[in-house]
């Protein structure tokens, strides 16, 4: 059976991601527009910066996690590792995202029930996994205010993306990035960057296995040893070794996945590499797939409505103890913090 990709669209960004390591030729023909994407981002901040577009705050403190590459870094698994730190060490947390991908354009907080197709798979995935408010809107103050309306002993709130978002302050900033680093190290669409790198942060962590420049704190990333089906039954990762599987994700890097599933000892009979944030309407199970699915966390919150048998291989994600000491300074420093 052919594998499934993601038609024309990610072909193209298969290409351009590709092209982004280097300053190759299709990099160097798009690097004039990469000097107007950085003018605009120029003059964005410089307004800011005057007053003349608002910064707004609220009354706790405000943790932004973001990247300054496109194409994913790994944020969410670092949103989620970071609200579970926080609640284990007593505080109440909730976390706001516009919910990129989703069909609505509201504020709406992110229910047990919700439809991520309605409050985006990310938003959802970090409710489910951590128990924590969760609230989605475009505009991230928004998102805030109205979480702290709904749940007002909330004690920290942790943006999931929003490092480009300056109508929210924020008191820490952590940047994330994966084994590609900073790529050709030009900006948008020449390059994977959003702004320019070194720019000012309070944390940087990189996500990958091989961090791509020094400087900054590190994790660990793995399968974890179980997965999960749409019924909340946990399947030994072992057990399904020695079986040809299908493996699908629509992630920025799906390869990546496929990558650790290998690693592991499975057999992929196929793999099928979707759109980051597909919303699974328009998708079909290929006729004569009867090998066992198994899918990223992020997707099963909306495969499952599809493929029910599908199983989720969640990530285990752990920062290492300098990153969490690190954070804790910045938080002990801050007025009206009370560390646990």
């Amino acid at each position: 059976m052919p594998s499934e990709g993601s038609g024309n669209s990610g072909h193209t960004g298969s290409r351009l991601q590709q092209a982004w390591l280097h300053r190759g030729l299709l990099a160097c023909l798009l690097w004039p527009l990469s000097l107007v994407y950085a003018a605009l981002f120029a003059l964005r901040g410089l307004l800011y910066r005057a007053g003349l577009l608002r910064v707004e705050r609220v009354q706790v403190p405000v943790i932004v996690v973001g990247n300054v590459i496109a194409g994913g870094a790994g944020k969410t698994p670092v949103v989620m590792a970071v609200v579970h730190y926080l609640q284990a060490r007593g505080k109440r947390v909730g976390v706001v995202s516009r919910g990129y991908g989703r069909r609505t354009d509201d504020c709406r907080e992110v229910l047990g029930d919700s439809d991520p197709r309605d409050v985006g798979d990310e938003p959802a995935l970090i409710h489910h996994a951590t128990g924590a408010p969760v609230f989605v809107a475009r505009r991230r103050i928004d998102a805030a205010r109205a979480l702290l309306e709904r749940h007002p002993a909330t004690q920290v709130i942790v943006s999931d993306d929003g490092l480009q978002h300056l109508a929210l302050a924020r008191d820490i900033e952590i940047c994330v990035f994966d084994d590609r680093g900073i790529g050709n190290g030009w900006r948008l669409p020449a390059g994977p960057l959003r702004e320019a790198w070194p720019r000012r942060c309070d944390l940087v962590l990189h996500s990958g296995s091989r961090p791509a420049f020094a400087g900054g704190h590190t994790a660990t990333r793995a399968l974890s040893d179980t997965a999960v089906g749409s019924d909340g039954k946990r399947v030994p990762l072992a057990s399904l070794a020695g079986r040809p599987l299908v493996a699908l994700a629509a992630i920025a890097r799906p390869d990546a996945f496929f990558e650790m599933l290998r690693a592991r000892g499975l057999t992929l009979a196929d793999t099928i590499a979707l759109p980051d944030h597909f919303d699974f309407e328009s998708w079909q199970r290929p006729s004569g797939l009867d090998q066992t699915l198994v899918c990223t966390e992020k997707d099963a919150v909306k495969l499952w409505r599809k493929a029910p048998d599908a199983l989720a291989v969640p990530l285990e994600f752990s920062p290492s103890a300098d990153f969490f000491a690190a954070l804790d300074a910045k938080l002990s420093s801050l007025d009206g913090y009370q560390a646990a």
